[in-house]
């Protein structure tokens, strides 16, 4: 998907995954606070294709203590691969999770654009979104950058790998579920959010 066709969606996201925290206005990085993220966030220069993956399980303690979450765990995958015909670093997105009281494993992917600076703040996000308005998520770095903040209003998911109709819902924050600390783990951690055989291979030599 070409960059003209990424950004409407990719900005549509941003500001819905903005809203549930009521952020501030976003500004363009330069090239070099681009690079500059993008290392943070895959650990090292991403080069032609690199994987990030972060993993979240929820513990009885922490769920007692927000009895409104209906996430039990959640992984999310950020993949980047250069396109030799723009010359550009696009970003992708995986984001699987189990809800609380619900059986079975839901996924959700799509496309993200350039990381954005809030204008009053020093933080840092990916804008990601979901193909004909499924929304999306914000994904910012933590300090130490061994954790990603996952921001979210509403996102389209699919239960058990079928993008289809009848499997189609949606999740939507509220009182405890519109954000998310995520650890960074090994990439390979998150193999099960690949389908693609190539791809998945790719992912486990990292």
């Amino acid at each position: 998907m070409k960059l003209a066709l990424i950004l409407p969606l990719v900005l549509a996201a941003f500001v819905g995954a903005a809203r549930a925290e009521d952020a501030d206005e976003s500004r363009e990085p330069t090239r070099a606070e681009a690079e500059a993220f993008n290392a943070r966030m895959y650990a090292g220069a991403p080069g032609d294709k690199a994987y990030a993956c972060f993993i979240r399980r929820y513990d009885a303690d922490h769920l007692a203590r927000h009895p409104k979450q209906k996430v039990a765990s959640m992984k999310l995958l950020i993949s980047a691969e250069f396109d030799k015909e723009d010359k550009e670093l696009h970003n992708s997105f995986r984001l699987g999770f189990r809800y609380r009281h619900r059986s079975g494993d839901f996924d959700s992917s799509g496309s993200c654009g350039h990381a954005l600076f809030t204008k009053n703040g020093p933080e840092v996000r990916l804008g990601c979104g979901v193909d004909c308005e499924g929304g999306g998520i914000g994904v910012a770095m933590s300090k130490d950058d061994r954790s990603v903040i996952v921001r979210l209003a509403r996102v389209r998911v699919w239960q058990n790998n079928k993008p289809d109709d009848d499997a189609e819902q949606s999740l939507v924050a509220g009182a405890d579920d519109g954000i998310f600390r995520l650890d960074r783990v090994d990439a390979s951690e998150c193999a099960s959010l690949v389908t693609d055989r190539k791809e998945l291979a790719a992912l486990r030599h990292k």
